[in-house]
């Protein structure tokens, strides 16, 4: 999974027209390259849910290139086709809630993105397992998300983002229920999984708990972004 991970160029958003325009975002610049997280910061309202919604190709920007892997996914305009597809299997996400399919027991909510994408079934719940034994909870494949604690949900979220091997994760506020203890538990694994598989990760948060462990913070205000130095202490 090697690649240029996320490079962004003079991303912009832009909501009406003339005098009523808005701009969510201006000139947004970032990178992220395979193997690292970094983390995304701002207060509410600064544009980092347009943002991520850009890079996750849910909403369409108004001008820029964003590069995810080693694909120009958009020039001023989409280059990609099944935006679908593209968000299938480039991309990874992991929200603030754990968003388990709640009929369907643990292996087959994480394999169900690569039966999606046409993976025999075996070889997808095969695939699961390997996922979840290195997140530490093969022990709870067959368990219904009813029956898994906070943490371990979150687990299972993570492997569902990272079940297609995309190229980048983009994670909402994944620690924001944690407690101290399960967060720095849960980007200590979404840091592990960035470096296994040569993810690019970012980390839209407001966590005070989890902002120091960042070597590398953007912080987002009124649209724009500022790059800045984190504190990249130890998660041991």
């Amino acid at each position: 999974m090697t690649g240029h991970g996320i490079h962004i160029e003079n991303l912009s958003k832009r909501y009406g027209e003339g005098d009523t325009a808005v701009f969510a975002l201006k000139n947004v610049n970032m990178h992220v390259a395979p193997g690292e997280v970094v983390g995304l910061i701002g207060p509410s309202g600064s544009g980092k849910s347009t943002l991520l919604k850009c890079l996750g190709a849910v909403i369409e920007p108004t001008a820029g290139r964003m590069t995810l892997g080693n694909e120009r996914i958009y020039d001023d305009g989409w280059n990609v086709r099944d935006l679908r597809a593209l968000r299938r299997d480039k991309i990874g996400f992991v929200f603030q809630a754990p968003y388990l399919i709640p009929f369907l027991d643990v292996i087959d909510n994480v394999a169900l993105l690569p039966m999606l994408a046409k993976m025999p079934n075996a070889e997808a719940r095969r695939t699961a397992l390997d996922l979840l034994r290195a997140l530490d909870v093969q022990h709870r494949a067959t368990a219904m998300p009813s029956q898994l604690s906070g943490g371990e949900q979150q687990r299972v979220a993570i492997a569902r983002g990272l079940v297609n091997r995309p190229p980048v994760i983009l994670a909402d506020e994944p620690t924001a229920p944690l407690d101290s203890e399960r967060a720095m538990a849960v980007i200590r694994i979404i840091n592990d999984m960035a470096r296994k598989f040569e993810t690019a990760i970012v980390v839209v948060t407001h966590d005070e708990k989890i902002i120091p462990t960042f070597k590398r913070l953007y912080h987002i205000r009124d649209g724009v972004t500022h790059e800045e130095a984190g504190e990249g202490r130890s998660l041991e």
